[in-house]
């Protein structure tokens, strides 16, 4: 039991700073385009503080950990007031695209991390991350940190609201707005569902994929 306490030590940290990178991507880009309402709430932060939910982002994450039973991790959503922005449509897009971008350009800066620290190691993801990084907390953390970012990244870009991608689809194709705000009144049960028929795992192969290219790198 300790030593799965440890690990969910190692997990968690990369976890709640992928998340707070995320958000705050979300509020830096709404800034970019003219919507201040996120850096007037505090939101233009990088502390985890200003993002953490209690429930999404630490009793949610822990008990699927400690239990095995696949949960859903969020942070407090960035608000984004669309009104404020030239082309709410088209650079909402890009507000809601910042997050996922952000958390592939964390997920490439812990892999050189990774390259640089422990050049000599190789490090396959068909291997248990326990494995890879036993005796060694810093290595499991960042190879954590790699896996987590890149799946952040494609879950939250799957097509479907209330998720960055379902925004990023309505700025590709406007025409679909009144669609895709049917399916937010039902976003969270979909991705539930999605979640427990194991669904969901079919439709991130492309995330695992960038993984295994990523740490062929190392």
């Amino acid at each position: 039991m300790a030593e799965k306490i440890s690990t969910l030590i190692l997990w968690m940290v990369p976890f709640i700073f992928s998340l707070s990178f995320h958000e705050f991507a979300h509020a830096w880009a709404a800034k970019k385009f003219g919507d201040r309402t996120a850096e007037m709430m505090g939101r233009l932060s990088m502390n985890p503080v200003a993002h953490i939910d209690p429930l999404g982002t630490i009793i949610f994450p822990v008990v699927g950990f400690l239990t095995s039973i696949p949960i859903i991790g969020w942070a407090k959503p960035v608000p984004v007031n669309e009104r404020n922005l030239k082309n709410p449509i088209r650079q909402g897009m890009w507000v809601a695209a910042a997050g996922p971008i952000s958390n592939m350009i964390l997920a490439v800066v812990f892999t050189g991390c990774l390259a640089v620290f422990f050049p000599s190691s190789s490090v396959s993801p068909l291997q248990s991350v326990t494995d890879i990084g036993q005796n060694n907390p810093i290595k499991m953390m960042l190879i954590f940190a790699v896996y987590l970012n890149v799946l952040l990244a494609f879950f939250n870009l799957l097509p479907m609201p209330p998720l960055d991608g379902g925004r990023v689809l309505r700025g590709l194709f406007p025409g679909l707005s009144p669609q895709l705000e049917w399916i937010e009144r039902y976003g969270f049960f979909i991705l539930i569902i999605l979640l427990y028929t194991g669904v969901i795992r079919y439709l991130l192969i492309p995330a695992f994929l960038i993984v295994h290219y990523l740490l062929s790198w190392v």
